[in-house]
């Protein structure tokens, strides 16, 4: 079977922000990537996975009209041992779902929207709200943007709801000593659970109109302060984006993080933030001396995502 690979995504700022209408970029995270195959094997992993894509089958059969979708041959390829064969991690916040909703679409969609780098407003939000239709079926709820980022293969910049491009980030230096990097939390997490958590937490007027003045104007500085290369201003944004999630959103920092994120803030080397809905998985930090920061978080599986 001749299928594309689709990248995971890392969003790099964003998270629960977009819910309320923040600004937010979504990157390609290239170090992963998942395609489409098919296999007749006894293997475990490749029976769960046709599986999975079987049920994901019969749920878009329900949503989607049957003009849609090529169903007769994306169900001839399942009795054929469709699956997908991917190195994404689940629960990592780095989009394993949104690569397989983007792979399933390009493969079986009718009327698809081509892959291209220069892609218009209206086509990226066509897709958005596609792609939020059938991600639904892996989260409850989804904005769709994870699978737009997979699909285009390149930077996302959500300047609202219904006002999204790709974009450019500034170039990087190579061996460059300040920047983004990931820590592994060496967990999973549940991004349907943690995100009904947030929106039932939002309910509360006190907490939403905090969220809003704060984490959402922190976030929407963070993404000027970043796409402007004004590395000071990003730096003390993301410290109120850092302190503002600590205190507030503790929930979803892993236990066992709770304490290397408070070091991070006391010390001013480096300062973490949620990859996606948090709880586990990949955890973004930034610092001015990735060295320094690579030493302190020593006990951590520690790399440079972007360096400047």
């Amino acid at each position: 079977m001749n299928s594309s690979s689709f990248f995971a995504k890392i969003l790099l700022f964003g998270e629960y922000g977009i819910i309320k209408n923040s600004k937010g970029i979504s990157i390609p995270f290239n170090n992963y990537s998942g395609s489409l195959k098919i296999d007749k094997s006894s293997n475990e992993n490749i029976k769960l996975s046709n599986k999975q894509i079987k049920s994901f089958y019969d749920f878009l059969k329900l949503k989607f009209d049957k003009d849609e979708f090529n169903f007769k041959t994306f169900k001839s390829d399942i009795d054929d041992g469709l699956y997908f064969k991917s190195s994404i991690p689940l629960g990592y916040g780095v989009g394993s779902s949104g690569a397989l909703v983007a792979a399933i679409y390009d493969k079986y969609f009718l009327k698809k929207i081509k892959r291209e780098k220069k892609i218009d407003t209206e086509n990226i939000i066509v897709l958005k709200n596609i792609f939020s239709k059938m991600e639904s079926f892996f989260h409850g709820e989804s904005s769709g943007l994870d699978p737009v980022n997979s699909y285009l293969s390149s930077p996302i910049l959500i300047k609202s709801k219904n006002d999204i491009e790709t974009t450019s980030i500034p170039k990087q230096k190579e061996n460059g000593n300040k920047g983004f990097f990931l820590l592994d939390s060496g967990v999973s997490s549940n991004t349907r659970i943690l995100v009904n958590k947030f929106l039932e937490s939002i309910k509360n007027n006190e907490f939403e109109q905090l969220f809003q003045n704060e984490f959402v104007e922190f976030t929407n500085s963070c993404v000027d302060d970043f796409l402007n290369s004004n590395f000071n201003s990003l730096e003390k944004n993301i410290k109120k984006l850092s302190e503002f999630t600590y205190y507030n959103l503790k929930n979803m920092i892993p236990n066992h993080i709770e304490s290397t994120w408070k070091e991070g803030l006391k010390s001013n080397d480096y300062f973490l933030k949620l990859c996606g809905s948090g709880g586990g998985g990949y955890i973004i930090g930034f610092s001015f001396d990735l060295l320094k920061a690579n030493n302190q978080l020593k006990d951590y599986n520690f790399q440079v995502l972007i360096s400047y």
